[in-house]
């Protein structure tokens, strides 16, 4: 580490002590940033393990839905977020209003909301999910009930393939995932014909992988479906010497970190969220002086939202875990 680096992370931890505040890191963000957090992973795998802590205040380095979610599990907490136009193109595609015109065209129907939604959104829904227990909701979920599934239409795709049930799919897509095509990975699959092949249910490229699998065209024993947290168990239980990574690139410090024997390589090296990177170190030290940007949720939002989220967590308790991916 550089001599800047040590310094700047003496003065963010010395400062986060003062507070008493806990600092939280997605895998997307930047590795000063990942590395001198106290939590670094998913995010709400991130939001739950804040909760288990006695500090008094969480420092999201993420988006503003992570924060959010922050807050509806720790209401007593005063949570910050060190640039509040850190937002989300997928999070943004549907508001509540949305929701609720889509109950009313179909009365009766399950609301499934993947995590990456406002505060709003979980609020109108019935159920939440992650990237690795969304087939475990889904199949919770009585056939005979319709399921409307929002608002990522590849993990929903995706879903659909594992569970066998129809669901009614938002159609929007998170505009960095969307942009890792097939055809690139699958060129990158045939440059690499040993390495281990990691995609993100939210990739443009999953359906393709997908069929792919069904065709012999990619290995069945080296393709695993992903949430990021299970990037970083997957490449580390893993024997492969390589592996080619369909997400955000930021993953990769986490992976180099946890495997440094491998070798770690995107599919697409341009797929950077600039949201993400919106969190610099210097706005987290900016964060940590002056207590901003506070983000604050409703009460009553709050409390219908936690309920979502509860009860995802009561039919899936552990988030974080693979995705198969399985053929048929």
């Amino acid at each position: 580490m550089s001599i800047e680096y040590e310094r700047w992370a003496e003065e963010v931890r010395r400062l986060a002590a003062n507070r008493r505040a806990v600092i939280l890191a997605h895998n997307y963000q930047v590795p000063w940033i990942q590395d001198v957090a106290d939590f670094v992973g998913d995010s709400l795998q991130l939001s739950r393990q804040a909760a288990d802590t006695d500090a008094e205040t969480i420092v999201f380095c993420g988006v503003h839905f992570m924060a959010e979610t922050a807050k509806i599990l720790s209401p007593h907490k005063t949570v910050l977020i060190p640039d509040l136009d850190a937002g989300c193109s997928l999070a943004s595609s549907i508001t509540a209003e949305d929701v609720r015109s889509w109950k009313e065209e179909y009365s009766g129907a399950v609301v499934v909301a993947y995590v990456n939604t406002t505060a709003e959104v979980k609020a109108e829904s019935d159920i939440c999910c992650t990237s690795s227990n969304a087939v475990d909701v889904v199949r919770s979920i009585p056939e005979d009930r319709e399921i409307l599934f929002l608002p990522d239409m590849f993990l929903g795709a995706h879903v659909e393939r594992q569970t066998g049930r129809k669901l009614h799919l938002w159609l929007a897509e998170c505009h960095v995932h969307a942009g890792i095509g097939a055809q690139e990975m699958r060129a990158k699959v045939e440059a690499n014909p040993d390495a281990e092949l990691l995609i993100h249910p939210e990739c443009g490229c999953s359906t393709a992988a997908m069929y792919l699998l069904g065709e012999g065209v990619l290995p069945s024993d080296r393709t695993k479906i992903l949430s990021t947290g299970g990037m970083v168990r997957e490449s580390q239980a893993s024997s492969a010497g390589k592996f080619l990574v369909a997400t955000e690139t930021g993953i990769l410090h986490q992976l180099r970190k946890g495997n440094p024997a491998a070798e770690f390589e995107a599919i697409n090296e341009y797929a950077v969220c600039q949201y993400m990177k919106r969190i610099t170190p210097a706005k987290l030290l900016r964060s940590l002086r002056e207590g901003v940007f506070e983000v604050t949720v409703p009460e009553t939002v709050r409390v219908r939202a936690a309920r979502a989220v509860q009860r995802m967590v009561e039919i899936a308790p552990t988030a974080g875990a693979a995705l198969p991916a399985t053929v048929g």
